[in-house]
């Protein structure tokens, strides 16, 4: 975690404190490679506490690996025996700062940008990786019903926030509603699903109109009934805004975990080799006193 210090306003501190933990069981029962990504981001804030425990049938695993990629965010790859594996972590951290909210500001729609009208080096990249279509969000297979659904001609902030509430108004939450086969276009058909598909669509809408768009998976503080929570990020103006269409938590409460092109990129646990079940899962989020304010027309960045 970053050991920059996070300024705070005077009686403010502990409205920013983040406590977060989360508790998971498998059953293995063919030795098996499991990796899981459940701790809290570099950018989340300043680590004030932090413990992450394996234990696989009273003892350590037989291998324990931490893999940090370029962002600052960890997989932990765990070879563990048959039996009980259990893992648990629990950090309290200080978030940072939220910044004031962002202005309208239109992402160029030329599809050759100047690489230099952007601040970030990674522009160009993450523009061209985050535009394409991916296993749950096939944006390619969308673009008819995008294109005349929302206006191409709004700017990029009045777009995305048309397809956030058309979400929010025509998708039925439903806990339960998918598994892990299910894309963004199985959500639009159905017309139900859960955060992660509310923010698959997000994406597979976002893209199939032009914008890069890419899947965060989170921590939520306020979410009922407490989960890994989802949301989705748009490329605005060279800076990440991100939303949430369920609506069930405050962005600027949110910790994040993961960041990928989907769900696939930023899973809690998969298990790539060998056989293990998940049987149990308990997660928790909180803040240091009252939940910050969430006003769907603003919007934020996420740490």
């Amino acid at each position: 975690m970053s050991n920059d210090a996070v300024p705070v306003e005077s009686g403010a501190e502990s409205d920013l404190t983040r406590v977060v933990t989360c508790d998971l069981v498998f059953e293995v029962t063919d030795a098996a490679e499991i990796a899981v990504q459940v701790v809290a981001a570099d950018s989340a804030g300043l680590v004030r506490s932090e413990r992450f425990e394996v234990v696989s049938n009273g003892g350590p695993p037989t291998s324990l690996e931490e893999i940090r990629n370029p962002q600052g965010e960890r997989i932990h790859v765990i070879l563990a025996d048959p039996g009980l594996l259990s893992i648990s972590y629990r950090s309290e951290l200080q978030a940072r700062s939220p910044e004031s909210p962002l202005p309208e500001s239109p992402l160029p729609e030329s599809p050759l940008p100047n690489p230099a009208s952007s601040s970030m080096p990674s522009f160009g990249y993450e523009r061209q990786l985050y535009l394409r279509p991916s296993r749950y969000c096939p944006s390619d297979h969308l673009i008819g019903f995008a294109m005349s659904e929302f206006k191409t001609e709004a700017g990029v902030a009045s777009r995305v926030a048309s397809i956030t509430q058309w979400i929010r108004e025509r998708i039925a939450y439903v806990p339960g509603s998918s598994d892990v086969h299910d894309s963004a276009e199985h959500t639009l058909l159905t017309g139900m699903g859960t955060c992660r598909d509310f923010a698959h669509l997000g994406i597979a809408l976002s893209r199939a109109t032009g914008i890069p768009a890419r899947f965060a998976a989170v921590y939520a503080p306020g979410l009922f009934p407490m989960d890994f929570h989802a949301v989705f990020e748009t490329l605005q103006g060279g800076r990440w805004t991100v939303h949430d269409a369920t609506g069930l938590a405050p962005r600027r409460s949110l910790v994040r975990i993961a960041t990928g092109r989907d769900a696939a990129d930023a899973a809690f646990s998969a298990v790539n080799v060998g056989w293990a079940e998940l049987e149990g899962l308990e997660v928790s989020a909180t803040v240091g006193s009252i939940l910050p304010r969430d006003d769907p027309s603003e919007l934020y960045e996420l740490a």
